[in-house]
């Protein structure tokens, strides 16, 4: 049924006398465009009710400044904002080459926030373009002209529901439609093949049923074969009704070629001398107008007519991708593919799983991630590079929700916490269907050879290939070793200078001549400011500045060794708390590297080495993304023992994976160690400093490891009371006010009656549930129910509490540590501790949050102490600065404790080619 304002577009403009049509009705592009810009207005209004946040967008592209590109692009822009889309203009400049047009291409396609892209024709470039290339670089899915061969094939074949046809036959196609003529059944004549009109028409035309003549330039008698297929006798083909004349020839169509009544569509747009006009000529189509408006039952104006469809066709397009977007996307879900586990009964080594399996090519994990191809940079086929740049990208995406794997102090075995990570983020993503991304520290192969396992999971639970990933992953390891061995250089290098050359040739050596001018760095800069020196030409100043600028007097007695080690700890924590290039390079800045014979603190940028470890060190700073067996994303970045310093994921890691996942995603990180220091770590230091906010702690459990906090015996007795060392943990997490969930890693050796003791006891201790998870065995299967829990519990209203105030002063920050996390009844510093107390309060550095360094193996600094040690003191030997990491470490004394063997064969033997 026709509506109202169709009929209007119809018959407003035709006239009868003795029932003969004296001229053509008129089907005004103007009038009937503007109702399809009506409807899509709507359609977006009603896309950004069902979906807030969201808007279809488009970008055109243009090489060049032509006038009439200019033209077109602006008629385009402005329907786009009339309709809602946030359209945008890319102009490259004329001497942009065609590797250049396809870069930006490619940055396109891979925006999700663009759903049509516009490559503006002709490419006007000093160089030479292959345009077919450059248009078909434009992704099937965004390529709202259809003009890529995808689409043309599509369209040739008559698949028209999923391909995106090109503008100006489809807004014929709606011209036609607003006269009332059914195509079906009709004949239909084309003249003209282009890409952009002709051959399109003719398929369209086809593909609605009408029977279609293609005539073109070289078509013989082009009139006659007009008039023989406009003209035939019912004998013969039959009547052709529709003409669509598309050939780029003012007026090349008479009025006597056009059969009486037939819809006759002008897509021709040409200039022809008129000396009526104010700059000489006028605008025609093809068809002569005049003639053909006395035979036609139907004809479109030039102008007025196609071209106002072209745009408004355009727009349609559009809007048709952003839903055929939403629908792929599911409102924010990763179009993310997982693989099927198929886990065996008697299971073989973590080695012979990973290799049995095939991991997605890390193009592919990549684009699944919503990550674009300049954000990635891949090392080999199956892990790559992520670029803090995609944090700029997503700021204004809200960050997903954030769980964090904690752990009871371990046992020999250790207690399975990257396993549980791994386990539960298969179980969030392949089973629950949410965007999940884990994040995990990444510890060099040294850890990786140990008796607890591989230290990037086990099992069915693990991240692979498994000797890319413990081999050297990317490295980092080899860039923080080269980072210290250069500061260890400069050291030396420095101290055999000061000893060996006067201050004037030392300063000639540190500021060079170059082209006959010395210049200071910014970091000689600073040097100068610190000293009181307020100059920036080297030439100004005087041989007692140039004392106090190059004499740095560093102790001679520094043990270069023990030097190499700490640095290397401090580059690595750095890394972990950066949380992009510059904040790592003011870090690096900061970091107090020796002293001089005074004991003043020298830093690397007093060496001016600052920026030139930031350079050894750029790959190092970008975290690493692998998959699980089950095709989980997961980011690999950082780590230190957490006896050492907090060994959790790094900070960038954790916020590029909450940004990926979008606001109903989820990011399980590991704390890198038990709740005593490694989740303590990453609340008082991680999360404050980088302003993150969990919302549920996993807290994972064994049965044998909590039967060696209770005394060792296999006996229900021996279990009970190790479950003392739950409890304390649990009311350990509790303590910052966040939500617990209790995992109790299964072991085949486990009974039943075992599990459901362990399970009451986290529950009756506060946690907000507690459950057995075989994801070891079973990979995310086994952890579902861990899964489901941890959706439960971040709805649960909570506020994270630290526990210790920043401007408290800095013993009372370890005794608040040492009383309510470890059950210390007070701290004990000695001689040492207590200098270093009173130095750091001295120096403004008491702000600072402290990093306990104590064993993990006990909540004392006693590791033969099991359990629930309870009225200790906990000695406090010396405390050391990390300011380019920004806190105090204070060195729990610990006696020697006699050395276990271990419990079997180290997992290294358990590789393989």
């Amino acid at each position: 049924m026709l509506s109202f304002s169709s009929l209007t577009l119809r018959f407003g403009a035709s006239g009868c006398r003795s029932g003969r049509r004296t001229v053509a009705t008129v089907v005004s592009g103007n009038k009937t465009s503007q109702l399809v810009r009506q409807r899509l207005k709507k359609e977006v209004e009603k896309m950004r009710t069902q979906f807030p946040g969201f808007r279809p967008g488009l970008v055109v592209l243009q090489v060049g400044d032509r006038d009439d590109s200019n033209l077109y692009i602006s008629m385009k822009l402005k329907a786009a904002a009339e309709i809602g889309i946030n359209a945008n203009h890319i102009r490259l400049p004329r001497t942009a080459t065609e590797d250049e047009v396809m870069q930006s291409i490619v940055s396109v396609n891979e925006n999700p926030s663009v759903h049509g892209l516009i490559v503006q024709l002709p490419l006007d470039s000093v160089h030479r373009m292959d345009t077919e290339r450059v248009t078909n670089a434009v992704s099937p899915h965004k390529d709202v002209d259809g003009l890529t061969s995808i689409n043309a094939g599509k369209l040739s074949r008559g698949d028209l529901a999923d391909c995106y046809i090109p503008c100006t036959p489809n807004g014929c196609m709606e011209l036609i439609s607003q006269t009332g003529v059914s195509v079906a059944g009709k004949h239909a004549v084309v003249i003209g093949r282009s890409k952009i009109v002709g051959a399109p028409m003719h398929d369209l035309l086809l593909w609605n049923h009408a029977t279609v003549t293609n005539c073109h330039s070289k078509t013989q008698d082009l009139p006659q074969q007009v008039r023989l297929h406009l003209n035939k006798t019912p004998s013969q083909v039959g009547r052709a009704d529709i003409l669509v004349v598309g050939a780029g020839k003012a007026e090349m169509v008479r009025g006597e070629w056009v059969k009486e009544g037939a819809v006759v569509i002008d897509c021709g747009i040409n200039h022809i001398p008129d000396e009526t006009k104010a700059n000489g000529k006028r605008v025609v189509g093809d068809v002569h107008y005049p003639s053909a408006n006395q035979r036609a039952g139907f004809i479109t104006p030039v102008p007025g007519g196609v071209g106002p469809m072209t745009v408004a066709m355009l727009m349609e397009n559009t809007v048709q991708s952003a839903w055929r977007f939403l629908k792929r996307n599911q409102a924010g879900r990763w179009n993310i593919s997982y693989t099927k586990l198929t886990p065996q009964n008697l299971q073989p080594s973590n080695a012979t799983i990973s290799q049995s399996c095939r991991p997605k090519a890390i193009s592919r994990l990549v684009r699944e991630v919503g990550l674009f191809s300049e954000e990635a940079e891949p090392y080999g086929g199956f892990r790559a590079k992520v670029s803090p740049a995609v944090l700029q990208r997503l700021r204004e995406q809200p960050d997903g929700k954030y769980v964090v794997v904690t752990g009871i102090t371990p046992g020999p075995e250790g207690e399975g916490r990257t396993t549980t990570t791994l386990g539960l983020a298969q179980a969030l993503g392949a089973h629950l269907n949410i965007n999940c991304l884990a994040c995990i520290p990444q510890h060099t192969h040294i850890y990786c050879s140990g008796t607890r396992g591989l230290a990037v999971g086990g099992g069915y639970s693990q991240v692979f290939p498994i000797e890319e990933v413990c081999l050297q992953l990317s490295g980092e390891s080899q860039a923080v070793r080269a980072a210290s061995e250069l500061v260890v250089q400069a050291v030396q290098s420095r101290l055999l200078a000061e000893a060996a050359q006067s201050q004037q040739t030392l300063f000639e050596r540190l500021v060079p001549l170059k082209n006959g001018q010395r210049i200071f760095s910014q970091s000689q800069i600073n040097r100068l400011k610190k000293v009181g020196i307020e100059k920036s030409d080297p030439a100004t100043l005087t041989a007692e500045d140039i004392l106090q600028f190059v004499d740095l007097d560093i102790d001679p007695q520094i043990n270069l060794e023990s030097l190499s080690k700490a640095v290397s700890s401090e580059l690595i924590a750095i890394l972990a708390l950066s949380r992009g290039p510059q904040d790592m390079e003011d870090r690096l800045a900061r970091m107090v590297v020796t002293t001089s014979r005074r004991g003043t603190a020298i830093t690397t940028d007093q060496l001016d080495i600052s920026r030139v470890l930031s350079v050894l060190l750029r790959q190092a700073a970008k975290p690493n993304l692998m998959q699980t067996l089950e095709g989980s994303p997961v980011l690999l970045h950082n780590s230190v023992m957490s006896d050492m310093a907090h060994s959790c994921s790094s900070v960038l890691a954790d916020q590029i994976a909450l940004k990926l996942v979008g606001p109903q995603g989820i990011v399980v990180t590991d704390a890198g160690g038990s709740a005593d220091i490694g989740l303590e770590k990453f609340l008082n230091i991680k999360c404050r400093r980088a302003g993150l906010q969990p919302d549920v702690v996993v807290m994972v459990a064994t049965v044998a490891g909590l039967r060696m906090h209770g005394g060792g015996a296999k006996s229900p007795a021996s279990l009970e009371n190790g479950c003392r060392h739950l409890r304390k943990q649990v009311e350990n997490v509790r303590a910052f006010g966040l939500p617990v969930v209790v995992a109790v890693n299964v072991f085949s050796r486990d009974t039943a009656a075992e599990l459901e003791l362990v399970c009451s006891q986290a529950m009756l201790a506060g946690a907000a549930d507690a459950m057995p998870c075989s994801h070891w065995a079973e990979g995310g299967a086994g952890a579902l129910a861990l899964g489901q829990a941890v959706q439960r519990a971040a709805e649960t209203p909570h506020q994270l509490n630290f526990l210790y105030d920043l401007e408290a002063p800095i013993v009372e920050k370890i005794r608040t540590l040492a009383q309510k996390l470890y059950g210390a009844e007070d701290v004990q510093l000695q001689p040492e501790a207590q200098q270093k107390v009173a130095l750091f309060t001295e120096l403004g550095l008491a702000s600072l949050p402290v990093c306990m360094v104590k064993t993990p193996l006990s909540l004392s600094h006693d590791p033969e102490r099991k359990g629930v040690p309870s009225g200790f003191i906990l000695p406090i030997r010396d405390i050391e600065a990390s300011l380019g990491a920004g806190y105090l470490s204070p060195l729990v004394a610990t006696p020697t404790a006699t050395l276990h063997a271990p419990p079997g064969n180290a997992c290294l033997y358990d590789n393989d080619l």
